[in-house]
């Protein structure tokens, strides 16, 4: 069987389960293991080869994270820091939608999963916006869009799938996404608030220095926590794995003896709920590896990549190519598995073209934020939806203000790779 036969066979089993209904996981682990028999490749690998891509010292960090956000949550420490935020700046006309922006910053430092941050924000945010008289679908659509933040600032847990597949430092990852994050919040933020302008959407909150003042006093605990995480992480104190664990105490220590505001009934829900994601992104994860494994023993990514790179000799002109196609990829599959079956392929085009490994993590990371609030998929949007109570369509035409305001913060950080270099560069992760 001739390559191309063979790059176009394996993807297109795939997407007909896909459109058949199947699991994305079992998707990718059929497709696998078809190819597995078809080729005699050696069943006897599909074992090891699941254990192995799940038993990595980096991906544990995945479920402390997400377990730390869920902590988080359900501590309360999230309206606290709202409450502050909202004092703050409430009060000037769109206030309160940059307040979901500014919130979905800090909530990223702790948490790192865009569905996860759209639920937690979405359940506080989503009926304050519509008392205060924005309409549901936008309200839903900016805390989609500002949940995306979530795997673009470190913590995140689409940067450490990133970096264990291409064997980057996950701590430089987290300190090249800070900036590109703050960068994309800043455009997220400016589109809310123009429109909220335009519309004459404002808070009636009023307030003064004093209540300013102790707010923050209150949500200092929670304010603190990511200086804690990402400074330890940044100092050399301890790995993002470690860090995570800290967090996850952190939380627990805030709930149990500061707020108080923890109990059994709400350990069960945090320590449920974080198994069952986290259990999700492992399958997949194992999934997708046997599905990248079989392609690259076949052949299938590296002939992906060459024909990508027939296609023109200018690497702007690739660099669009391939956030066209990951972009149109994440639209129709999750972002666990868009790593595993895309990065692979690409890999070959960043050594070709000397790319910094780093920087296209970030630019590949921020693309599928746009992908997490463009339909079909959307899974901030349908997170939101089913908070908001009202059909996902309804969001759509409103989520596209945000799909291109984060467009435009990919397209400067691909003009300008120092966005996230510099932090890496000044503390001597990268030369």
């Amino acid at each position: 069987m001739g390559e191309s036969i063979v790059i176009i066979s394996l993807f297109l089993i795939f997407f007909i389960l896909l459109i058949l209904g199947v699991p994305i996981s079992i998707a990718l682990g059929a497709t696998g293991v078809f190819f597995l028999i078809k080729f005699s490749l050696g069943f006897e690998i599909l074992s090891p080869n699941f254990y192995g891509a799940i038993a990595k010292f980096p991906l544990l960090a995945i479920p402390f994270f997400i377990l730390a956000g869920n902590v988080f949550t359900e501590v309360g420490i999230a309206e606290r820091i709202v409450k502050f935020v909202r004092l703050l700046v409430g009060s000037i006309h769109g206030g309160l939608a940059v307040v979901v922006v500014l919130v979905a910053v800090f909530w990223g430092a702790v948490s790192g999963s865009g569905p996860a941050t759209t639920a937690a924000l979405g359940m506080i945010f989503i009926p304050q916006m519509v008392k205060a008289g924005y309409p549901p679908a936008f309200s839903s659509a900016l805390v989609a869009a500002s949940s995306g933040l979530s795997i673009i600032i470190p913590p995140s847990v689409a940067l450490i799938l990133y970096g264990s597949i291409t064997n980057d430092s996950i701590s430089t990852l987290f300190l090249a996404g800070f900036i590109p994050g703050i960068i994309t919040a800043f455009f997220i933020a400016a589109g809310a608030w123009v429109v909220s302008r335009f519309k004459g959407y404002r808070s009636e909150i009023r307030t003064s220095w004093r209540d300013v003042l102790k707010s923050a006093l209150n949500a200092s605990w929670g304010i603190v926590a990511p200086i804690i995480i990402l400074g330890g992480i940044y100092g050399g104190i301890f790995s993002p794995t470690e860090a995570a664990v800290i967090g996850v105490f952190y939380g627990l220590f805030v709930g149990l003896f500061i707020y108080r505001s923890l109990d059994i009934k709400k350990m069960y829900k945090i320590l449920l709920d974080s198994a069952v994601s986290s259990a999700v992104v492992m399958i997949i994860v194992g999934f997708a590896t046997i599905f990248t494994y079989v392609g690259l023993v076949l052949g299938v990514m590296e002939g992906s990549a060459n024909f990508i790179l027939s296609l023109s000799r200018n690497p702007y002109a690739i660099l669009l190519l391939v956030m066209i196609v990951a972009f149109f990829a994440g639209m129709v599959i999750d972002p666990v598995s868009i790593y595993y079956v895309f990065v692979p392929i690409f890999i070959p085009i960043i050594i070709h073209f000397n790319w910094s490994s780093i920087w296209f993590g970030i630019l590949f990371t921020v693309n599928i934020a746009i992908a997490q609030i463009s339909p079909p998929l959307a899974l901030n949007l349908y997170v939101s939806a089913n908070i908001a109570n009202i059909r996902i369509e309804e969001i759509f035409k409103s989520s596209y203000l945000f799909v291109l305001m984060v467009a435009l913060a990919l397209f400067v950080l691909s003009l300008i790779p120092e966005f996230a270099l510099y932090l890496p560069r000044i503390l001597g992760h990268v030369k």
